[in-house]
């Protein structure tokens, strides 16, 4: 009976339990309460929250359950975030969903949208500074492109053993917009230039949006083909819903698909946070590199915006609130530019403008892994 009671203790939770454990389950509790009570992308909080509880259940080796043993489920569901298959298809979905309208109809808000990818470069420098070797130090500056997917895509290319850190850190600046973008976005900008009001975007045809995925894949692809894959998807995915013949395929895509692959992706992002390889001196570097480099690509955004306004008619200015959009995290970014935007003039509509410089930032970040993959890639 003794040896009987040893065993269970011995293959039990408390008989390998850490207290590394207990910390990551509790910020887990941490995400899915944020999700749930502050409405924090709970699409992607409540999946990576949970995840991270389940793993950080202790259990002994060679038990055939955990992430990192072949064949078993979470084995298999985390292939998809180790091998980047899972961004593809989240991209499919977001092409699906998005309305290049805003961009088309005022083209120099691509300027914004690829302003704010200074956040990536910035980071990256900081993080060789920090002794990170090249190859790891790109995949962490891509967070400052605030788009989860894509950060996942290029440190499961560049670094895959700091993926779980990465992929969260990205995840959870992305939830936290609201909070972090209005302080860097009031200090940077005067009274006078909240209040700017912008022209109303002109109409863009039916043909214009069908031309643009193609004209707009060819010519990024071209010159950046390491962003095929994500690129390639999404305005595959915008084709579909632009097209006006494949609307069951493009609803597919934006609703059952990328619903589908959020679940496992978060789910299996939470997971791959067991405490014993999370909890580094590596992982509280990269989560504080990931604050920095939002920031950067807030501010950056924003500043190129008021660079842009020395250079324009008063009829033509731009709100530099909306630069702040030029991150990727698509629509809280444009939100929040509006939401701070209406606090100083309540009929000031500035939503539909800061979509342009936001769909443009997912464009951006894409082409800056493109560039870094294949550059640093030779460096493993």
């Amino acid at each position: 009976m003794l040896s009987f009671l040893h065993d269970f203790l011995a293959n039990s939770g408390f008989g390998n339990f850490a207290w590394g454990n207990a910390a990551m389950a509790v910020v887990g509790g941490i995400f899915i309460y944020l999700a749930i009570t502050r409405h924090y992308e709970p699409l992607l909080l409540v999946p990576i929250g949970f995840g991270m509880i389940v793993g950080n259940i202790p259990f002994p080796e060679g038990m055939g359950i955990g992430y990192r043993e072949d064949g078993t489920v979470l084995n298999v569901l985390y292939d998809g975030v180790r091998r980047g298959w899972f961004p593809p298809l989240i991209f499919l979905g977001i092409g699906a969903m998005t309305d290049f309208s805003a961009l088309l109809s005022n083209a120099k808000l691509l300027f914004l949208g690829a302003a704010a990818q200074v956040g990536i470069f910035a980071t990256l420098l900081g993080a060789l500074a920090l002794d990170f070797s090249a190859p790891e130090a790109g995949a962490i500056g891509i967070i400052g492109g605030a788009d989860g997917p894509t950060a996942i895509f290029l440190s499961s290319k560049l670094a895959p053993h700091l993926l779980g850190a990465i992929a969260v850190s990205a995840y959870s600046y992305m939830a936290l917009v609201p909070v972090i973008q209005p302080p860097i976005m009031r200090l940077l900008t005067t009274d006078r230039e909240r209040r700017i009001k912008m022209k109303p975007p002109r109409m863009v045809s039916k043909r214009e949006k069908i031309l643009f995925p193609i004209v707009g894949f060819i010519a990024t692809c071209f010159i950046v083909p390491g962003a095929l894959n994500l690129l390639g998807m999404l305005f595959f995915g915008n084709l579909l819903k632009e097209s006006g013949v494949t609307d069951r395929l493009a609803a597919t895509a934006r609703t059952s698909l990328i619903d589908a692959i959020t679940i496992i992706l978060g789910f299996s992002v939470g997971v791959s946070t067991e405490a014993r390889s999370f909890l580094t001196t590596q992982s509280v570097l990269i989560f504080s590199l990931g604050a920095l480099a939002f920031a950067i690509a807030t501010a950056g955004g924003v500043l190129f915006a008021k660079f842009m306004n020395l250079f324009l008619a008063d009829g033509d200015k731009i709100n530099p609130l909306i630069g702040a959009a030029g991150v990727s995290a698509v629509p809280d970014s444009a939100r929040v530019a509006h939401q701070v935007g209406q606090e100083y003039d309540k009929s000031n509509f500035l939503l539909m403008h800061a979509m342009g410089p936001n769909v443009a930032g997912v464009i951006g970040s894409a082409i800056a892994a493109g560039v870094l993959w294949p550059v640093l890639s030779k460096l493993l």
